[in-house]
């Protein structure tokens, strides 16, 4: 297989998946989009230097986490994400990569309120079940830091659950 069909195969198996490590990072559907298409392009650009030490999804993983995490500093200026209740949990059970139900939105929506930088490291642990020293190398902060960091972002979404009981 030439390397333009083999990658061809690689994006179309690993896109969706991608998308949603993306979307929980930088919530809005139009960015994780163009995240994605950086993600590939940087994949892409990269492929020839791919070797197989480790899965070609856990390549992608962490070049769509880095992707991530350059959008959100550099969008970091125009503040953090919404903080209208309704608006993110209503686009995700609008969007049709969604396959989620209300409660997962909910919780997308808890995440959403938190600092970017609790937001981050909760998506990463809790989502891409990433070891803390892997995070704190990603993003180059302590042990300690990232699970005060995790243990407050947890505290905020159960409270966050509360007050909608």
């Amino acid at each position: 297989m030439d390397k333009r069909r083999e990658f061809e195969s690689i994006v179309r198996e690993y896109s969706e998946q991608l998308y949603w490590q993306i979307r929980r990072i930088v919530l809005s559907h139009d960015d994780a989009n163009d995240v994605l298409q950086n993600t590939f392009l940087k994949a892409w650009n990269g492929f020839d230097n791919f070797h197989g030490e480790s899965k070609v999804s856990t390549w992608l993983s962490r070049i769509a986490i880095n992707e991530s995490l350059d959008f959100l500093r550099r969008n970091k200026h125009q503040g953090s994400a919404t903080s209208d209740d309704l608006s993110v949990a209503n686009s995700l059970l609008a969007d049709e990569y969604f396959d989620g139900n209300e409660t997962e939105a909910m919780l997308q929506q808890a995440v959403s309120q938190l600092p970017d930088v609790q937001r981050t490291v909760f998506q990463l642990r809790y989502f891409e079940e990433m070891k803390y020293s892997d995070i704190s190398q990603l993003l180059d902060t302590s042990e300690g830091a990232l699970k005060a960091s995790y243990h407050i972002a947890v505290k905020k979404i159960t409270e966050f659950f509360k007050s909608r009981d």
